[in-house]
């Protein structure tokens, strides 16, 4: 199952209004897990970028302006983004941008239908709870501490993280061995594989055995159960 995890910076609020996109960021996920693969690209979004907008990501237009522009880059994203369900926070908001973008250059907009929004997720999971990008990393134990501004790549890869922990994907307690390999060498870097200190009881009683035992006994020495079970293979069927 393929997955991207994705986030944008804008020029505002309103792409309706003339705001504009000026970066995205993506995270393929396979099978919940990243894949390694991600997009990521500025853009000149040729107009000026209002001070509110840059104190929250701090891109200039000095620092865009010899950026590509959405246009140039469309059909590198297009094809990243393949057909796969886009995550985000608050994905609305990020929708609206890149659709305002696709559409300027026509290409067809991406539908409402595969979007995943991790902010409807964890209000539901935490109602009443603040969850915010920032709060859900302080509660699922992320490390954020570089994101000292937003930024769409790094803003996807915590949420490609928090996303995890949200639908309950990560095995917390389940410990594999890492192998690592470094040219001729494979080793194992680490194991951990709890064992139950008591085990289980058997839930299959004693008459519960005896009947099955009967049973196949009606069904002569061809039974297949028989393989299984050495002590019963010697056994004489029932006459019926």
């Amino acid at each position: 199952m393929r997955e991207i995890v994705f986030d944008t910076e804008t020029t505002g609020l309103d792409p309706n209004s003339g705001d504009r996109l000026v970066e995205i960021g993506c995270i393929e996920l396979v099978n919940r897990f990243p894949s390694g693969r991600t997009f990521h690209c500025y853009f000149n979004p040729e107009r000026d970028m209002p001070e509110a907008a840059y104190k929250v990501h701090g891109l200039s237009i000095d620092f865009l302006k010899d950026k590509p522009l959405f246009a140039q880059k469309v059909d590198a994203l297009v094809e990243f983004l393949g057909d796969a369900p886009l995550v985000a926070h608050n994905a609305m908001f990020d929708l609206s941008f890149l659709n305002a973008e696709l559409e300027r250059v026509k290409k067809v907009a991406v539908a409402r239908e595969r979007l995943v929004d991790t902010l409807m997720l964890a209000r539901r999971k935490h109602p009443g709870g603040s969850n915010r990008l920032d709060d859900l990393c302080a509660r699922y134990k992320v490390d954020n501490s570089k994101r000292v501004k937003h930024g769409a790549l790094l803003d996807a890869e915590l949420l490609a993280e928090v996303y995890i922990e949200l639908i309950g994907a990560r095995q917390a307690n389940l410990g594999l061995a890492a192998i690592v390999v470094s040219g001729a060498e494979t080793r194992t870097v680490s194991a951990t594989i709890k064992v139950r200190s008591v085990p289980l009881l058997p839930r299959v009683t004693d008459a519960e055995r005896a009947a099955h035992r009967a049973f196949v006994a009606t069904l002569g020495q061809q039974a297949i159960w028989l393989k299984y079970r050495p002590d019963e293979a010697t056994a004489s069927p029932a006459t019926p």
